[in-house]
Order: structure tokens, then C-alpha cells, then sequence
């Protein structure tokens, strides 16, 4: 299964998550992040890090992994996204599963992300998916395999679509219509954490067909002249070679096309309109599709508002705030 770029998470957009719940200091380095002023919020942030707020050490963890307002530092990100997820803090813990894959550590992460999958996390679960799959870091389960995927793909992850499509080549219907029911427990369980995890029932010793990918690249393999049978019976030799998959990465979310509707997506609020300007150039330039839609640059008590659209959904819209988040910057839907 080839795997496209699977890292990128906007810290702004996971923020706002964060202003609810968060002591009235780490709101205000979260205003001033949303402003762009990156180094105000870290200033704001630190010493409330230092002295153990979560909310602020899951912040820091994302601005030392994009490089605002401090020198990009996926070491320090870990370190301060570990912090919070000791406290409890889940989204630091997501982030923290993600990083530490990126940066190499695939068998110190995998803990984070089998939980982080388990909440419902896409990208966690594109990536236990493919694991289950190949039986690396883990058992081979070709159920649940499938069942994490097809809930990454509902996500709108299209690599997971993509997956899906070539697990089919050598999954059984059986099994994948297990899958498929194990995936509407796991969505209902996401929706309602008191709900019993789905009961997993293990699958035959299936044939190895792809990899996750090693730390360095290495040829790809000939691709399969027929199609394996899977083994029934542990017994089954399973044949040598198999599909190799490409250095792995965040599969870019699928996109709406622009259409006419009452919705459209926030991307920032500045206090100058040369930065929102500034802004939709370079997202255009790093987000499919983007420059389709139609650029909204407004300003009202001193604050520059950008948003984009007009798109027919919610869906539509939540769909492109996790292209844009991706990208690195924050969005949030809006019904007009």
C-alpha cells in the first residue's frame, strides 16, 4: 500500500479546541497566536508550561513543531507534548504518537497510536490499519485492519481510500464484511466512549502483501503477476514478496469542489489585511484545490477576518478545514 505524506498538523486549528477550557492566560497566547503573533503567544505560554499547565505544554509542543514564535524543534515538541500527555491531555498525546513516527521512533510510538485510534484520530488509524495489516509492530488482524481504515477513509482521508481499494485485492469478503461492522462499533464508540469496544475477532494467517516502509528508502519491489490467496491455516507458507510501500506520510484529505451554499470556512483573523493576503497566497499554493474557491477579506474593529468559500455543507466545509489545518494553518467552518 503506497502512503503519501502523513504529517502537517496545524497547531492553531487543534488550539481552538483549547480556548473553552483553558485558564485565561493561555487564551490570551491563544488570541495572539490566532493574530500571528506567534512569538506573544509562546512568550504568554512558557512559564505557564514550566509551571505544568497542560493546556499550555500541548501548545508549546505545537509551536516547537511548526517553528512559530521559536526555531522548529521536533526533540522540544516531543518533550513538551510528553508533558501534557502525562497529564492526561489526549490531543498531546495524539501529536505525540505522530511526531515520534515521523522522526523514526515507530515502535516508541505505536502505543500512542493504537489509543490515539481508538478516540478516533484518521491518521492514527491509517496507520494501525497498515500495521495490522503487514504485521509489523504488532500482530497481523486483517479485520480490525480493515475496520481502521474504512474509518480513516470516512475521516476523508483519500490515501485510506486508497489503501482500502488494495486490501481488497487480498482480504476475503468474510472478513471485510466483519470489518465493516467492526467499523460502525468503532464509529458509535467514538461518539459515545461508554460504549463496550468492539469485541475482535482475530483473522486467518493472512498472506503478507505490503510494508510499512523502513527508515530509509530502499527499491521498490515487482509488483504481485497474479493475485495471492490468502493463507487459510497457519500452516500456509506465505509467498517472499509482496508490493513495498513508500516512506509514509499524511495522505492530503480529499476536497469539495466549489459550489454555491451558505457555508464557508474561516482561515485566520489578523490585524493587518497584508497578512491575510500573505496567507491565502501561500495556502493556495500548498492546498489542492483552494484557489477554486472565492477569497473573503474582511475588517471590523481592527481585526482582518479571511475566509473562503462559499461551499453547499458543514461536511464540505470540515472537509476543507482538515486540507487547511494540514497545511498549517488554522480554519474553523462558518454558516453564513
Amino acid at each position: 500500500m503506497s502512503m503519501k505524506r502523513i504529517w502537517g498538523v496545524l497547531a492553531a486549528g487543534a488550539m481552538l479546541g483549547l480556548t473553552q477550557a483553558a485558564s485565561a492566560d493561555v487564551k490570551a497566547g491563544v488570541d495572539a497566536w490566532q493574530q500571528g503573533d506567534y512569538a506573544r503567544a509562546v512568550a504568554v505560554w512558557q512559564p505557564l508550561a514550566q509551571s505544568g499547565d497542560p493546556d499550555a505544554q500541548f501548545n508549546m509542543g505545537q509551536a516547537y513543531k511548526l517553528g512559530r514564535g521559536v526555531k522548529a524543534d521536533p526533540a522540544l515538541a516531543i518533550d513538551w507534548y510528553r508533558k501534557a500527555a502525562k497529564q492526561g491531555h489526549a490531543r498531546a498525546e495524539d501529536n505525540l504518537g505522530l511526531l515520534m513516527f515521523q522522526q523514526g521512533d515507530r515502535a516508541g510510538a505505536f502505543p500512542y497510536l493504537q489509543r490515539a485510534a481508538e478516540r478516533g484520530e484518521p491518521r492514527a488509524q491509517y496507520i494501525v490499519g497498515t500495521a495490522l495489516f503487514n504485521g509489523d509492530l504488532t500482530a497481523k488482524n486483517w479485520v480490525r485492519a480493515y475496520a481502521l481504515m474504512t474509518r480513516a477513509s470516512q475521516s476523508g482521508l483519500a490515501q485510506a481510500t486508497a489503501s482500502l481499494r488494495q486490501m481488497d485485492k487480498y482480504i476475503p469478503q468474510d472478513q471485510r464484511n466483519d470489518a465493516i461492522a467492526m467499523a460502525r462499533s468503532i464509529g458509535r464508540q467514538e461518539e459515545d466512549p461508554r460504549l463496550p469496544a468492539p469485541v475482535v475477532r482475530e483473522a486467518p494467517a493472512p498472506v503478507r502483501t505490503a510494508q510499512l516502509p523502513p527508515s530509509t528508502p530502499r527499491p521498490r519491489a515487482p509488483e504481485p503477476t497474479a493475485k495471492p490467496a490468502p493463507a487459510r491455516t497457519a500452516a500456509a507458507k506465505p509467498p517472499e514478496a509482496g508490493p513495498a510501500a513508500p516512506k509514509p506520510a499524511l495522505p492530503k484529505p480529499a476536497l469539495p469542489k466549489p459550489a454555491a451554499g451558505g457555508w464557508r470556512v474561516q482561515i485566520g483573523a489578523f490585524s493587518a489585511e497584508a497578512r491575510a493576503r500573505t496567507l491565502w497566497t501561500q495556502l493556495s499554493a500548498k492546498v489542492g484545490g483552494l484557489s477554486g474557491y472565492q477569497p473573503y477579506i474582511s475588517t471590523s474593529g481592527g481585526v482582518t477576518r479571511l475566509q473562503a468559500g462559499p461551499l453547499a455543507s458543514g461536511a464540505d466545509a470540515t472537509r476543507l478545514c482538515g486540507a487547511i489545518r494540514a497545511a498549517g494553518a488554522e480554519c474553523m467552518p462558518k454558516k453564513m
